[in-house]
């Protein structure tokens, strides 16, 4: 008996419709801002020249109010509301991050179905100097300091995409709720397991704490700040002194080491 030929079946995709929502976030720990210095960034292009003893001597290790400067997102834009902004991606990572510790969705499809929209967007709060003890990368994991700013009070406002077929919106609610306990945002988080820096709580955008924070750090208050540190705690205040007095001991112009 002759096999039966297959019979073509006619192909049929719904439509998938994208949904999205302002969701605001408010942060309930200060966060640390960790972006990579222009300097690290220049010598990954361009290492430079190994320096000799004397050269080593003559030059900054660290140019603490540099560092201070370089480590948040800024905005060149006179018109936008703050000078210092967040990258939408990080609440998209900390929802996939999320994923892998709740029963429910996974992280591939989180990334697949989720999106925050935008490459930056205003981050509301008050930046101070932020000094501490950190081990560099590597296998000998070098004790170091580490200068960044560190934003208190902070709050943004995010619009969550995502495929209303496959995922509802008290779920995308409930994960971004998660991510700002388990994951956090910045240096320190929880995701990485050495602190609670960055961690945040969803709320409506027209929530009265996020008024009050959006009025009481915008750009002029930043400005302000990051031209004017205000040391974070005492251990900061005390390394800041200490360098400021030893840059002057050494014969540098504080000016010039502030960039």
């Amino acid at each position: 008996m002759a096999p039966k030929k297959p019979v073509d079946k006619m192909i049929s995709v719904g439509k998938i419709e994208r949904h999205s929502i302002e969701v605001g976030i408010l942060g309930t720990e200060p966060l640390i801002c960790n972006r990579q210095s222009v300097k690290t960034r220049q010598q990954l292009l361009f290492p430079p020249a190994a320096k000799n003893k004397a050269e080593k001597a003559a030059t900054l290790k660290h140019n603490v109010l540099k560092e201070f400067r370089d480590s948040p997102y800024t905005s060149q834009d006179a018109d936008s509301p703050t000078l210092i902004e967040a990258l939408p991606v990080w609440f998209k990572k900390g929802m996939g991050s999320a994923a892998l510790d709740i029963e429910g969705p996974t992280k591939t499809q989180i990334g697949r179905t989720i999106h925050v929209a935008g490459e930056r967007t205003p981050l509301y709060g008050l930046p101070r100097l932020f000094m501490a003890g950190t081990r560099d990368a590597g296998m000998n994991r070098t004790p170091n300091i580490r200068t960044r700013a560190i934003v208190v009070d902070w709050a943004c406002v995010i619009t969550v995409q995502f495929i209303l077929s496959v995922i509802k919106v008290p779920s995308v609610l409930n994960l971004l709720s998660a991510a700002g306990i388990l994951s956090g945002v910045g240096d320190w988080r929880a995701e990485k397991g050495s602190g609670t820096y960055g961690s945040y709580e969803v709320v409506d955008p027209s929530d009265e704490r996020i008024s009050e924070r959006i009025a009481a750090g915008g750009r002029d208050v930043q400005t302000d700040l990051m031209n004017n540190p205000i040391p974070h705690n005492d251990e900061t205040e005390y390394l800041l002194a200490w360098w400021h007095d030893e840059v002057k001991e050494r014969g540098f112009d504080i000016e010039e080491a502030a960039g």
